[in-house]
């Protein structure tokens, strides 16, 4: 035999507002953040001599770039290798941020769906 359903103390909308909460919180933890690419080149240089033309093994760098848009032109930015790090932490925190608003959108959505359900009732009593 199933047992019967236990009857939950909070709405539905009382939950989600309670979920919301939580992810506002979640953005209080975020630090800083950057939109882009990182990348991390090896280049051929312009000797017609060097062995880097010949064997991909023997390019030179690596060179570390951060790239991104910036009004609909792209721009790259050189960085060092001691920087690199910091970049890569702020490109991880802009995916956390961007996670946290896909989260607040789709709680938001089913709350407003479920309030306008409960203002359409209203209005047919």
């Amino acid at each position: 035999m199933s047992r019967p359903r236990q009857l939950q103390s909070t709405s539905v909308p009382d939950r989600y507002a309670q979920r919301f909460q939580t992810v506002k919180r979640e953005f209080q933890q975020l630090e800083y953040f950057c939109k882009g690419t990182l990348l991390k080149r090896m280049m051929k240089c312009g000797k017609a001599q060097c062995a880097c033309r010949h064997d991909p093994a023997k390019r030179h760098g690596p060179y570390f770039e951060w790239t991104y848009k910036a009004k609909g032109k792209t721009v790259n930015v050189k960085l060092t290798r001691d920087v690199m790090p910091l970049f890569r932490a702020a490109s991880r925190q802009y995916r956390k941020l961007r996670s946290l608003l896909n989260r607040l959108e789709t709680l938001s959505q089913t709350v407003l769906r479920h309030q306008a359900k409960l203002a359409q009732s209203a209005d047919r009593d």
